[in-house]
């Protein structure tokens, strides 16, 4: 959020008084003055004080959620359960949403928030943010498989993918397994580029995303990020 906005809605007076305070050098963001009205903050990950005296507004809040399959990424459905119903009621905050999809049957770490800019930034080409899955394909991926991947895949379509990092955990003819990491997220990406390679996905998980790992997360629950995890957002701030 706007630095300028978040005064305002702090209850610091109008827009010209919350700029007049900002360039009058009263506001500090994680101990630093504060030098423009329009820069990205957020109360919940950084401490903001006004004339030494500590920011006090309603943070934004960030879950990490072990999707099942059958659970759509999507705030509301009509015919399925959303990842915001697996969200108990005192903490379904207004405006919770998930940062970027899984599809219905991939499992893994959805992040769930209700700061919608730094969702946006989070899936944004220029920060390249890594993700990697655990996948089962219905074939063996011999070991030429990881220079394919790394080369970028061409969909008939033409789509093109950036490169991709694999490391086979096994192969054998009737199910092999990897670790893949892209740094963008094309619809059904992860299983088209297998596909490509000429093996069916039967099984996928999401187990990182950016600096966050799912870990021991039990499938359908979901916590809070961590003091560090919340450090690690910081940089998706400006």
């Amino acid at each position: 959020m706007r630095l300028d906005k978040l005064l305002g809605q702090a209850g610091y007076g109008s827009r010209n008084q919350v700029k007049k305070l900002i360039r009058s050098h009263q506001v500090r963001v994680d101990g630093q003055l504060a030098t423009a009205d329009n820069l990205n903050v957020d109360p919940s990950l950084q401490t903001i004080t006004i004339s030494g005296k500590k920011l006090s507004y309603s943070p934004d809040v960030y879950y990490i959620l072990n999707k099942p399959n059958g659970v759509v990424s999507a705030v509301r459905d009509d015919q399925h359960q959303t990842v915001i119903d697996l969200v108990d009621a005192p903490d379904r905050k207004s405006g919770l949403y998930p940062v970027g999809r899984l599809d219905r049957d991939t499992e893994g770490l959805v992040l769930i928030t209700n700061n919608g800019p730094l969702g946006f930034r989070l899936l944004h080409p220029k920060h390249h943010v890594d993700k990697t899955y655990y996948v089962e394909v219905n074939d063996q991926i011999h070991d030429d498989a990881p220079a394919f991947f790394e080369n970028g895949i061409r969909f008939l379509d033409g789509t093109i993918c950036k490169p991709a990092k694999l490391d086979i955990i096994s192969s054998s003819p009737e199910v092999s397994c990897a670790h893949i990491t892209i740094s963008e997220g094309k619809f059904h990406q992860v299983k088209k580029m297998f596909l490509a390679y000429g093996v069916k996905v039967t099984y996928l998980k999401r187990i990182t995303f950016g600096p966050f790992q799912l870990g021991d997360l039990t499938i359908g629950d979901y916590r809070e990020l961590t003091e560090e995890e919340k450090e690690g957002l910081k940089e998706f701030l400006g």
